[in-house]
């Protein structure tokens, strides 16, 4: 397997950017966040025996959309749940902890 010509064909704009699709004047281009990642190697176990291996994945998440109509282009930016709900997650741990501290510096006696 050429895994050149399969990136090549996986990690396209095609990814990036869906088919547009029109209803009542109205076009509608969807778009994404891609990326890709390769690796491989090899390497001798312990009998001597050789090896080699490799592999490829590809991660992508929505953006939005691009939105057409009458001669405008709006851009509608997708709602990614997943970020939304780890950063709120962050501003609440946060919260709690300065919280906490600021609790004990007001019972700590002041120094003179």
């Amino acid at each position: 397997m050429d895994f050149n010509a399969v990136a090549k064909d996986t990690l396209t704009v095609k990814r990036a950017f869906g088919e547009p699709y029109s209803d009542n004047g109205l076009t509608v281009i969807p778009t994404a966040a891609v990326a890709g990642m390769a690796g491989g190697g090899s390497g001798r176990n312990l009998k001597g025996e050789d090896g080699e291996g490799g592999g490829f994945g590809l991660s992508t998440r929505p953006l939005g959309a691009y939105v057409v109509k009458a001669g405008t282009i709006r851009w509608r930016p997708a709602l990614d749940v997943n970020r939304l709900v780890t950063v709120a997650g962050v501003v609440l741990i946060v919260y709690f902890m300065s919280r906490a501290r600021a609790s004990r510096a007001r019972l700590l006696p002041a120094a003179e």
